[in-house]
Parts: structure tokens; C-alpha cells; sequence
């Protein structure tokens, strides 16, 4: 068992939100699924948790009712081998009431925001030359899905 798990809290989406993010990551699955019993809070019968796998990240869903929303303030990092792998996630992730937003970041459907991050720019942004460095974070700041072959444009300067 890890030690540390994501929780996320919904109104009433965690099934529906857990089943899509299964079923847009790989090695991903749904470990379990909890009710309300009549003691409530919620309506009895009604699913209270889903734990599941995110390529074997640990999460819980919770159906907690409108009482608190996702913010920027927290998200999900998703490190990309290569840029087919960046469009496929910011397509999935984005579908359906979906929002891209800058530098890598957007909204999926339920409002919980990630970060799809090509692996190439986490090495570019790391180069010792601050010229490079840079050039390269200007480039990625006019972006909103992050395009790897404008960032190494941008480094060989």
C-alpha cells in the first residue's frame, strides 16, 4: 500500500470521473468501489468512495456534495515520453467540456487541472546555459499544449 494517496472530492462525479481517468491512462484500473450506508451523509445505497489506479498511482474519489471545488492551486503532472503521447492525453483530457490552458495546463471535464508535460521540456528548462533556458520558457509561455519541436527550435536559439 503507498503511503501517500491523492484524495479527490466531487459532488457526486467520483465513479463517473474514476472511470474516465481509467480509461484514458494505461496500466489504470478501479480497485473499489464503497456506499452510504442509512447513517448517511450521503443517500443510502449512493457511492461514497472509488479507490483506483492511475498506471499504478494510488487515488480515492469521494461523492462529498457541492461543498468544495478544485482549484488550480493543485494539480496533476503527467511526465510524456513524446508529443504523441502529450496530444493523445491534452485530446482525452480536454474532450467532452475540457479547457486547455497555458504552458501544459488544462481542466478536464470535471474541473480537476493537469499538467500534461512532455519529458524533453523538463530537460530543456534544466540546461545549465540560462540563455537557453531562457528562450526555451519563452517559447513554452505562448503555448497552451506544450509542442516539443518549437521548444528545441528554441534552444538551438
Amino acid at each position: 500500500m503507498q503511503k501517500i494517496t491523492t484524495f479527490l472530492w466531487f459532488d457526486d462525479q467520483a465513479e463517473a470521473a474514476a472511470r474516465f481517468y481509467t480509461s484514458v491512462f494505461a496500466n489504470s484500473r478501479i480497485t473499489g468501489i464503497t456506499h452510504y450506508a442509512e447513517a448517511g451523509p450521503g443517500e443510502a445505497g449512493t457511492v461514497m468512495t472509488v479507490t483506483f489506479e492511475l498506471d499504478g498511482q494510488g487515488f480515492v474519489a469521494l461523492n462529498g456534495g457541492p461543498v468544495f471545488h478544485f482549484t488550480e492551486a493543485v494539480s496533476l503532472q503527467v511526465d510524456c515520453a513524446d508529443q504523441r503521447e502529450v496530444d493523445d492525453l491534452w485530446a482525452k483530457l480536454t474532450a467532452d467540456g475540457g479547457e486547455g490552458g497555458p504552458c501544459g495546463w488544462l481542466k478536464d471535464r470535471y474541473g480537476l487541472s493537469w499538467q500534461i508535460v512532455p519529458r524533453v521540456l523538463t530537460e530543456l528548462i534544466a540546461d545549465p546555459d540560462p540563455a537557453r533556458v531562457g528562450r526555451v520558457t519563452a517559447a513554452m509561455l505562448r503555448m497552451q499544449k506544450i509542442e516539443i519541436q518549437p521548444l528545441l527550435d528554441a534552444a538551438r536559439g
